[in-house]
């Protein structure tokens, strides 16, 4: 009987977590790298784990090039029930995230472990900077950045780390997003 409560208890967190992540528009975003398995129900061949493109696309049967970097998962489902519509009547597709290889951002300089580092989840500045190892003792602390593609063009976010560091000012510990990097001079 406690291991059925105990279940249930956990089951409800769970949901609560993600309806609460879900209203505040927290789901979980695709990015190039991202692995993705598609599946159409009463469609046997149309059950497939795809690699989202350094483009942003996948291509799938029938579907063809599907454009989902930036999408959730309910997004993505949606986008390409929308493109089977033609071939299929009333498709119902789901899509789980298998892989989150995409969702990386870049930590360039004068950090002990410089490279890529995988977000797990909702990631600023100072946790990349921890998960590189920290800053080197040469580090210019006054010229950190963040570089954030735009489309086309590129963004640069100042960083304030003596602001951070001494907990004056938290407004420079950006929440980061795949495909950012930080330079560390």
């Amino acid at each position: 009987m406690l291991r059925l409560l105990l279940l249930a208890f956990c089951t409800l967190a769970i949901w609560s977590v993600a309806a609460t992540a879900d209203e505040k528009g927290e789901a979980y975003l695709l990015s190039p790298g991202d692995a993705i398995l598609i599946s159409v129900w009463r469609e046997e061949n149309l059950h497939l784990e795809v690699r989202v493109l350094p483009d942003g696309s996948i291509t799938f049967p029938l579907a063809g090039r599907v454009e989902v970097a930036g999408l959730d998962s309910t997004m993505a489902a949606q986008s390409i029930a929308t493109r089977l519509e033609k071939y299929l009547p009333d498709p119902s597709v789901s899509v789980v995230v298998t892989s989150t290889a995409g969702n990386l951002v870049y930590v360039l300089g004068k950090v002990a472990k410089p490279g890529p580092v995988a977000m797990a989840g909702p990631t600023s500045v100072l946790q990349a900077l921890s998960m590189s190892g920290g800053l080197d003792k040469f580090a210019d602390k006054e010229a950190l950045k963040v570089i954030r593609g735009q489309g086309q063009a590129q963004e640069i976010l100042a960083v304030r780390y003596k602001d951070l560091i001494s907990g004056r000012d938290m407004a420079t510990n950006f929440r980061l997003q795949a495909g950012d990097t930080l330079v560390v001079p």
